[in-house]
């Protein structure tokens, strides 16, 4: 046969077919964002920015404190670490709070508002009853507990006020009463005006900032109308210019905003100095233990002006690592809020957050000489226990809120191994293989469906 010697006949030759398409080849940043974005979206996200964010503020609080009160404790004749070992036994017994708060049940939550707010009033009462409270820094709002433990009834009232208004707010929408301006306003402004009142016969500009802010905060989340958010916004801010103008200390406050200079008769010497500070730490500070300004050129170097010493000993890098800890909490806070079904969850987590945001720009604010100097410390990060052990319950709450989502849950039990299952020995008189109890696939069998309460 011709053409093939072989005798076979000639192979067809292959049929050439179009190349396939090439996809697009996805854009570096492009993935990274929906990695991210991925990951953003999952159910433990603000499980674990809580966490987390409050375990790095918390243990970088710590370090600050050590660094920033040796020289106030050396200059009242203490041991350098007096001031840090008071407040890593506070953040001890916070820990402690944090953890029992974040494995109560939302109806024991629900159940001790009532028992907070009656100690708290009860308390701040008894500070301005001579005898029993204490005056510091000219501010009345201290009871002495006997040798160097104090405690500040006014930062409770933080926490009375979350948890009993988030209860009262619930309990009104759940009977569909938030509609009439009376039920939304009664007796939740009154009982807040009367927490702002006991604090400001003791001189506390700052902590009702707070409170304020807390009470707006709540009324927001209830969806007040704007009318009457404007009336009470208006009668809040009457009675501070009140506050305001009837104390010279007060006023000499409101005019060394930006200030750069101590001024005459060194009247906003604590600002300028708060300022030096942050402007002679550079891009990554002049190193841990290192502060000049601390060296008592800058008051309350420790407690309200933690931020200065900070900016200058870890630089710019420091402070902005503390804002992007504050700033990925207050998400957490606020995703929680959003996320859940429960009205006393949301209003709680939502004053929760309000609160914790509010009093971190009031003091790196007044650091960064853009707002009044309130005298409010920086949460889970200046020196005080009173300050510390209600700010850790409330974050112990958050916690508990962030655990409690039907997502949040089922991911949780995923990830639990379940104790008590051996393992097969997979010997030769068995014949069976190991039991491999601690597989994805095992584990998912108990997880809840994600509709579950």
């Amino acid at each position: 046969m011709s053409g093939s010697r072989t005798g076979r006949p000639p192979a067809g030759r292959a049929v050439k077919r179009p190349p396939a398409p090439r996809l697009p080849r996805e854009n570096p940043v492009q993935r990274l964002y929906t990695r991210a974005r991925r990951a953003w979206d999952r159910p433990l996200t603000a499980y674990y920015l809580i966490v987390g964010g409050t375990l790095l503020i918390t243990v970088l609080g710590l370090v600050m404190v050590y660094s920033a009160s040796q020289i106030t404790a050396l200059q009242l004749s203490l041991p350098g670490s007096y001031f840090f070992r008071k407040q890593f036994l506070a953040a001890l017994i916070g820990g402690v709070l944090l953890f029992a708060a974040s494995r109560m049940p939302v109806k024991l939550h629900r159940a001790l508002a009532y028992p907070i707010l009656a100690a708290a009033v009860f308390l701040m009462v008894l500070v301005q009853i001579p005898g029993i409270g204490m005056a510091v820094n000219g501010n009345q709002n201290w009871i002495s507990l006997g040798g160097s433990f104090q405690i500040q009834p006014s930062e409770f009232g933080k926490l009375a006020l979350v948890l009993w208004g988030a209860d009262l707010i619930a309990r009104k929408q759940e009977k569909k009463l938030l509609t009439q301006w009376k039920h939304m306003l009664v007796p939740l402004v009154p009982v807040a005006f009367l927490l702002l009142g006991l604090i400001m016969l003791g001189g506390d500009m700052g902590t009702t900032i707070i409170l304020t802010a807390i009470l707006f905060g709540l009324l927001w989340l209830a969806g007040a109308p704007t009318r009457l958010f404007s009336g009470v916004l208006s009668v809040a801010g009457l009675l501070a210019a009140l506050a305001i103008w009837s104390s010279p200390h007060r006023l000499n406050r409101l005019s060394c905003i930006a200030a750069t200079d101590p001024g005459p008769n060194d009247m906003c010497w604590q600002g300028a100095h708060g300022i030096y500070a942050l402007a002679s730490g550079g891009l990554f500070g002049s190193g841990l233990g290192a502060s000049v300004e601390k060296w008592g050129q800058l008051p309350e170097a420790h407690t309200d002006f933690i931020f200065a010493v900070t900016g200058e000993e870890l630089g710019l890098a420091g402070t902005l690592s503390v804002l992007a800890l504050f700033a990925a909490l207050g998400y957490a806070g606020i995703r929680v809020a959003g996320r859940t079904e429960d009205p006393f969850v949301r209003y709680a987590a939502g004053g929760v957050t309000t609160w914790i945001t509010a009093q971190a720009v009031i003091n790196i604010g007044a650091v960064l000489g853009l707002l009044p100097i309130a005298g409010v410390p920086l949460p889970l990060f200046s020196y005080g226990g009173s300050a510390l052990l209600p700010t850790m319950f409330a974050i112990g709450l958050l916690i508990a809120f962030a655990r409690d989502e039907p997502a949040a849950r089922a991911a949780l039990a995923m990830r639990q191994p379940r104790f008590g299952r051996k393992r097969g020995t997979g010997g030769s008189g068995s014949g069976r293989s190991p039991r491999r109890w601690n597989t994805m696939r095992r584990r998912a069998s108990a997880a809840r469906p994600s509709g579950e309460r």
